[in-house]
């Protein structure tokens, strides 16, 4: 219900605006943008019509506390100012500079030292951007979505170098340089046909929910976080609980990490501050458009991915430079059936690809059952798995009978065609490898119950250099049927048998001792005899007690451990 008040000042608006439609009519008539043809002459304009509107209008505005209209207060107030567009952002590289966030530490001496050495190798910077184009725009897309700090972005450039194949002695892998434990931990698949952390999306996710997590718990500071990141959360809370009784501080700066981490997260935060400001440095980065590289295309069944690149119109060392999970010739069996397609082929190629029969999509080859044979050795003559012959020919168990036959999915080409599979990298560093010593290798075929230490003593050389000059770490599982190439061998290798029957399910494990445990008590839990455990643990083994705390390898058949 209006008060009196109210609806005298109705009153008076309504006999205002009724005594000034003339002038209104005037504005209405002459302003300056009015169109020439189509227009109301002014005698056919509805006057009341117009007037009846301006009360609706007056009557619905507010009345303030002190009883007087708005619209009495404001005749003279300027027409509202449409907002500015956004800037429209072209070059990522800005996009990024918009996105940091943190103190880049330009007083650290080991900073300053990272800044100069990328200002003295720009030709790094430049490869590095190249490689960058294709997956930077994803990364940084998933970024803001989180609301994280876009120098994570940059964090490959200090892991892999923008290489999704880099590959670490110590067994990390792609882009984001996983070691296989943590990444199973973080939900990426890693088998004989794809390694998901060198998956670009998968891996992007789960590297940045690593980095949340390690924030999260480590005082929500980015380069504590950072330092897990490198070194594991476990040796971060081990530095920042010293310090802390040491009444030191806690920060990154303060604590006595280990010396890789120590340059790790300055490297970081050097790059990032040669990337915010490149022309104050003298860098000149090459532009990488704002847009993006890829769509993600399901293809829905395994395909041969030299099939794939000719639908897709575009090389296979591209479709594996945007796939490079995939280590064979194919996508997994099992799936995930999903490729990353260049944003202008994508379309075509999700057509094609719809109008493809499974059939087409992979060669089949039938296989005569010889005496003798299992389906370990057909597997491996025909660069496949086990269980995927088991399931192309319907098989439970590994029950098969001489003079049958076996469909088997293999290559529609040969292994050359397939540049960046697993088995054409390994030839590629191995020519390399040769090419730079200038020697002869001498070949061998991995044996049932090989690795690479036995094998390094019995060659005479190092296991580091075995593993290097076959693209593998350390501690990785040798295959039975692999070619090892070995240089300057001492002597030709001897068969060494000191692991479990490969027939059980063997895998390698990093046994943290604990308090009051022996060699014997772990050979007993592990079903294992302490002769084996001294022969892959040599170090152990001339010690005349083991400490707990001490880290020994095992090969443990697990179907018999409990």
């Amino acid at each position: 219900m209006r008060t009196s008040q109210q609806f005298s000042i109705m009153v008076f608006l309504v006999v205002s605006l009724s005594a000034c439609q003339t002038s209104l009519l005037d504005s209405v008539v002459n302003r300056p943008d009015k169109p020439d043809a189509g227009s109301t002459p002014e005698s056919e304009l509805d006057l009341s019509k117009l007037v009846s509107e301006e009360i609706v209008i007056a009557a619905a505005m507010p009345i303030t506390k002190d009883g007087q209209d708005d619209i009495l207060e404001r005749e003279d107030d300027p027409l509202p100012i449409e907002p500015e567009e956004q800037e429209v952002i072209n070059d990522l590289w800005m996009r990024l500079r918009n996105g940091f966030m943190l103190d880049h530490h330009l007083d650290s001496p080991r900073v300053k030292a990272e800044i100069n050495w990328y200002l003295n190798h720009p030709d790094y910077i430049d490869r590095v951007a190249t490689r960058a184009t294709r997956y930077l725009y994803q990364i940084v897309g998933e970024i803001e979505r989180r609301n994280l700090p876009m120098e994570l972005a940059l964090l490959p450039v200090v892991e892999s170098a923008f290489d999704p194949f880099a590959y670490s002695h110590g067994r990390a892998s792609g882009l984001w340089q996983f070691i296989p434990s943590t990444g199973k931990l973080y939900g990426l698949k890693i088998d004989y046909w794809y390694d998901g952390r060198r998956d670009i999306v998968a891996a992007t996710n789960a590297a940045l929910n690593y980095l949340e997590s390690s924030h999260k718990s480590l005082n929500h500071d980015w380069l504590l976080a950072l330092a897990a990141y490198n070194s594991g959360e476990g040796n971060v809370r081990y530095s920042m609980r010293k310090n802390a009784r040491a009444g030191k501080p806690t920060d990154f700066f303060s604590l006595g990490l280990l010396r890789e981490t120590r340059a790790y997260v300055p490297r970081l935060l050097a790059i990032s501050e040669v990337i915010a400001n490149a022309e104050h440095y003298g860098i000149s980065l090459k532009p990488i458009a704002n847009e993006p590289y890829f769509n993600i295309v399901d293809v829905g069944s395994q395909i041969d991915l030299v099939k794939a690149a000719e639908l897709a119109q575009i090389s296979i060392e591209e479709l594996y430079l945007l796939n490079p999970a995939y280590n064979k010739w194919s996508t997994h069996p099992n799936g995930p059936h999903k490729l990353l397609i260049p944003v202008n082929k994508a379309a075509a190629f999700q057509k094609k690809i719809a109008d493809l029969p499974n059939e087409a999509r992979i060669s089949w080859q039938r296989h005569k059952i010889r005496n003798g044979e299992s389906l370990g050795l057909i597997a491996q003559r025909y660069q496949t798995t086990i269980d995927t012959i088991r399931r192309a020919n319907r098989i439970k168990g590994n029950l098969i009978i001489a003079g049958e036959s076996l469909l088997i999915p293999v290559a529609t080409n040969t292994s050359e065609h397939y540049q960046l599979s697993d088995t054409e990298r390994l030839k590629s560093t191995q020519a390399y490898v040769e090419k730079k010593l200038g020697t002869e290798p001498q070949r061998y075929k991995v044996q049932k119950d090989d690795n690479l230490w036995d094998l390094s003593r019995s060659f005479g050389v190092s296991m580091r250099a075995l593993a290097k000059w076959n693209g593998m770490g350390t501690t990785d599982l040798l295959y039975p049927g692999k070619e090892l190439l070995v240089f300057n061998a001492r002597k030709p290798v001897e068969h060494l048998a000191t692991l479990p029957d490969h027939k059980q399910v063997i895998r390698k494990i990093n046994y943290k001792v604990r308090n009051g445990e022996s060699l014997s008590r772990i050979a007993h839990k592990f079903n294992l005899p302490v002769s084996n455990i001294e022969k892959w643990n040599r170090k152990i083994a001339s010690q005349k007690y083991i400490q707990p705390g001490d880290t020994i390898t095992l090969y443990v058949d697990v179907t018999q451990t409990e």
